[in-house]
C-alpha cells in the first residue's frame, strides 16, 4: 500500500534531510557530541559552538539579537514561559493579560491556569476572518495590562495578524505583546524589531526541523522581565535550566537557516499549491471557505463541505494525510473551538477539514488529492 499524501504540514513537517544530516553530526562519538556546557575541554567548546551558531541562525530569521534567543522544548513550552514566566515576573506591574479565543491550546490552557492562579485574563473573540482588530485590543487594555498574547498565524485557519498595529496599541498603553510564531516562522517575514515584538514562540518542527525543541524569543529590555520555570543550573541566562541537546538545536538552527534562504521560494510554491487545489474544488457545489484567504498564509486551507460529516469524509479519505483541526484538538468529537469561536455554525464547522501544504508537497500530490476529495465528497452526499 502506497504512502498516504501528507497533507497536514500544519501539525508538523518532515525533517528536511539536509536538517538531518546536521543533527547527524552531533550524536555519534566521531562528531560534536559534548554537553555544551562543559568548558573544560575541547569536545565542550566544540558542542558550545554549535549551539551559539544555531542561536543565530535562529536569531537571524527573525531579526534578533542571537542573545534573545532562549532554547526551549518546543513553542508549547515557550508559549508557558512567555506567558506565566512574564506574568510572575511583573505582578507588581498589573496581573491583567489579554489574549484571544482562538489562541493555540498553549497559550489557551496557560491563561485559564493563570486565572486560578489569581490572574486576571481578557479572552477577545475574534472576527470572522480569525483577527482581532487594534480598535479590539485598544478597548480591552486597562491601567494594570501587564502582557498581550496574540498569535501571529493561526494553525486551523492560516490568518494573520497585523502584529505591528497590535504592537503599537499595546505599548502605548504600557503592556507589552508576545507572539505565538509557530505557524509563522519560515511562512512569512518576521522582524522583532520593525514588528515592535517582545516575546516570541518559536517552534523546529512546523519548519522542516526535529520535534522537541523550540525558542522563546525576550527582548533584551529592562522591562521585559521572565521568570523561570524549570530550574537547576541556571542555564539560557536563568530564564530556561537543562543540559542542552546539542543535535536538536543544530537541526533547528539549520532548519532556521534554510527558511530563510528560500522563504520567497517556498512561499511562491505554496501559493502555486494553494491555486491549484481550489480551482481543482471550483465546481464542487456547497464548499465554503473558512479560511480567508485574503489575510492568510498559502500553506493552511480549511473548508468546510455541507451534507457531509467531516469524520466521515476523513475515513474516507485514506490516501490522504489531513485533518479536522488542530493537532491538539484532533481527539475531540466536538467542532473545532476556533471555527466556533469564528462564527462558523456546528454542522458546518463538523464537516470542515483543514489541508496544509508545504516544501514536499507535489502538484501531483494536489491533483491527487483533488480527484479523491471530490470522489468521496460525491459519494458520501448520495
Amino acid at each position: 500500500m502506497n504512502a498516504p499524501i501528507y497533507l497536514d504540514y500544519a501539525a508538523t513537517a518532515p525533517v528536511d534531510p539536509r536538517v538531518a544530516e546536521v543533527m547527524s553530526r552531533h550524536l555519534t562519538m566521531d562528531g560534536t557530541f559534548a554537553n555544551p556546557a562543559s568548558r573544560s575541554h575541547m569536545p565542550g567548546w566544540l558542542a558550545e559552538q554549535a549551539v551559539e551558531g544555531a542561536r543565530r541562525q535562529v536569531a537571524d530569521l527573525i531579526g534578533a539579537d542571537p542573545r534573545e534567543i532562549v532554547w526551549t522544548s518546543g513553542a508549547t513550552e515557550a508559549d508557558n514561559l512567555a506567558l506565566t514566566g512574564f506574568m510572575r515576573a511583573n505582578r507588581d506591574r498589573g496581573r491583567h493579560l489579554v489574549t484571544s479565543t482562538i489562541e493555540h491550546k498553549a497559550v489557551v490552557d496557560t491563561a485559564t491556569a493563570l486565572e486560578a492562579d489569581g490572574f486576571e485574563v481578557t479572552w477577545l473573540t475574534p472576527g470572522a476572518d480569525g483577527r482581532i482588530t487594534p480598535s479590539q485590543l485598544a478597548d480591552a487594555l486597562r491601567d494594570d495590562t501587564a502582557l498581550v498574547s496574540l498569535m501571529a498565524v493561526n494553525n486551523e485557519l492560516g490568518s494573520i495578524h497585523d502584529l505591528p498595529a497590535l504592537a503599537e496599541v499595546a505599548h502605548a498603553h504600557g503592556a507589552m505583546l508576545h507572539v505565538d510564531a509557530a505557524q509563522a516562522a519560515g511562512k512569512m517575514a518576521l522582524d522583532v524589531a520593525t514588528m515592535g515584538i517582545d516575546l516570541m514562540s518559536l517552534s523546529a518542527h512546523k519548519v522542516y526541523g526535529p520535534k522537541g525543541i523550540g525558542a522563546l524569543y525576550v527582548r533584551r529590555h529592562p522591562d521585559v522581565r521572565v521568570e523561570a520555570l524549570i530550574h537547576g543550573g541556571g542555564h539560557e541566562r536563568g530564564m530556561r535550566s537543562g543540559t542542552l541537546a546539542t543535535h536538536q538545536i543544530a537541526g533547528m538552527g539549520e532548519a532556521f537557516a534554510l527558511a530563510q534562504s528560500q522563504l520567497e521560494e517556498d512561499r511562491a510554491h505554496a501559493e502555486t499549491l494553494r491555486a491549484r487545489f481550489l480551482d481543482g474544488l471550483d465546481d464542487l457545489e456547497a464548499v465554503h471557505h473558512n479560511t480567508d484567504i485574503h489575510v492568510a498564509i498559502p500553506n493552511i486551507v480549511n473548508l468546510a463541505f455541507d451534507g457531509v460529516d467531516g469524520e466521515s469524509l476523513l475515513m474516507a479519505l485514506r490516501q490522504l494525510a489531513i485533518s479536522t483541526g488542530s493537532a491538539c484538538n484532533s481527539a475531540s468529537v466536538e467542532p473545532s473551538y476556533v471555527l466556533k469561536e469564528i462564527g462558523v455554525p456546528r454542522r458546518r464547522a463538523l464537516s470542515s477539514l483543514r489541508f496544509s501544504f508545504g516544501r514536499f508537497t507535489t502538484l501531483t500530490d494536489i491533483d491527487t488529492a483533488i480527484e479523491e476529495l471530490r470522489h468521496a465528497v460525491v459519494a458520501l452526499r448520495q
